[in-house]
């Protein structure tokens, strides 16, 4: 094997290693997984973007803390972050 991988290379290793984690579960299944994580993933982008305009308005991340949770609060454990953005730092400081 070569020290790179080709595109296609790359593509058929995760594709593999996807067949091997699915298993025998069938394709429409996924909809059950799928559809909450885009709806989790668009939360946390939405949430992000709220920080960081409140963030650059402002400079006081409580502030900006605050107005992104006037929408909805996710819980930092529940991010994937390691930390909150430290003061006078943007959420993708963490």
């Amino acid at each position: 094997m070569s020290a790179h991988l080709s595109q296609r290379e790359l593509e058929s290793h995760l594709w593999g290693a996807a067949t091997l984690l699915r298993g025998l579960i069938d394709a429409s299944d996924y909809k059950q997984y799928i559809f909450p994580l885009l709806f989790f993933k668009r939360l946390s982008d939405v949430w992000d973007e709220d920080y960081q305009q409140a963030f650059e308005d402002t400079g006081d991340a409580g502030y900006a803390a605050a107005t992104a949770n006037d929408r909805f609060k996710i819980p930092l454990e529940r991010t994937g972050r390691m930390c909150a953005p430290p003061p006078g730092m943007s959420a993708g400081h963490c």
